[in-house]
């Protein structure tokens, strides 16, 4: 109710809940990226902080440090914003390689290491960051290795004329501070229990040996586009990783569960491979050169796979 036009924002954000997954989300200003993961956090029984990624983070502002007690005589660990259930990670790509390669082990490994210990993160741990395509002044592209590490890669566009006639109203009510409140008030918050019992479901759903089969083969043709037309392999430099596949399977599952299914359909598939496998192909210089995108590529690719 509060996040108008954007459904598919809405449908991802759930997915990345579901498959215990991280979010990229890229688009301009305006577009209600942030809005909509406050939105989610307090929609959930877990902690929430957004920080705010500048050219002069430091790591330890994100994981916190060890801070010397003279009244104990030794020094003591003061976690950092990262130790909470939900991260907005706002314009990930303002902060230096070293703030990037700290969010990394967070991501990867769920925990994270301050001079010879490490500290292990929240059970519910979610980490979405946001990035701005039209400013690249200032900032440091996200290395490939990072961007592996997100579940899901979601470009964000403006919404449609109506959508937009929709989100005048809804400013003008929620400048009402009443109703403001009463809309906070409206719903109870999702406890992290039943985020569990939901993922649990989620893995257990069907998922039939041709769609994984589908599956297997969508990201293989990202290594080896040839098998499906010379005029592929020209574009791909590198393919997908292992984590494409299982990134599909996952959001594949939420998604069936999300339409209340409990099997997995090739329609699910295609309907998350875009944003599963986006960041995770790197096209030729040529192809780049002649204009082709990966969302093109990757668009080729299902056209030409066989579904099931």
């Amino acid at each position: 109710k509060r996040i108008v036009g954007q459904e598919a924002l809405v449908q991802r954000l759930l997915l990345a809940l579901l498959a215990d997954g991280h979010l990229l989300l890229e688009g301009a200003p305006g577009l209600a990226k942030t809005r909509a993961i406050k939105a989610l956090a307090e929609g959930l029984e877990a902690d929430f902080h957004r920080i705010q990624f500048t050219p002069d983070l430091l790591p330890a502002d994100l994981t916190g440090s060890d801070i010397y007690r003279p009244e104990q005589g030794r020094f003591q660990f003061n976690p950092g914003p990262v130790f909470h259930n939900l991260i907005l990670a706002d314009e990930v790509n303002r902060a230096p390689a070293k703030v990037q390669s700290a969010l990394l082990e967070a991501m990867e490994e769920r925990q994270v290491t301050v001079g010879a210990a490490s500290y292990d993160l929240p059970g519910l741990f979610l980490v979405l960051a946001t990035q701005n395509p039209i400013e690249q002044e200032g900032t440091y592209p996200l290395p490939e290795a990072q961007l592996d590490r997100f579940l899901l890669h979601v470009r964000v566009d403006y919404p449609d004329r109506e959508a937009g006639r929709q989100i005048l109203g809804l400013a003008r009510r929620e400048a009402l501070d009443a109703l403001g409140q009463a809309m906070r008030a409206m719903a109870e918050p999702v406890t992290q229990a039943q985020v569990l019992t939901a993922r649990r479901e989620v893995m257990e759903l069907h998922l039939a040996e041709a769609v994984e089969e589908y599956i297997v083969e969508l990201v293989e043709t990202t290594r080896s586009p040839q098998r499906y037309g010379e005029d592929l392999s020209g574009w791909v430099r590198w393919g997908a990783s292992p984590r494409g596949a299982i990134a599909i399977e996952r959001t594949a599952r939420g998604s069936a569960w999300l339409a209340g299914r409990d099997f997995v359909t090739p329609e699910d598939v295609q309907k998350v491979a875009a944003d599963a496998l986006r960041h995770r192909v790197l096209l030729d210089y040529e192809a780049e050169a002649e204009g082709i995108t990966p969302q093109r590529c990757i668009e080729e690719i299902l056209q030409r796979v066989p579904s099931p």
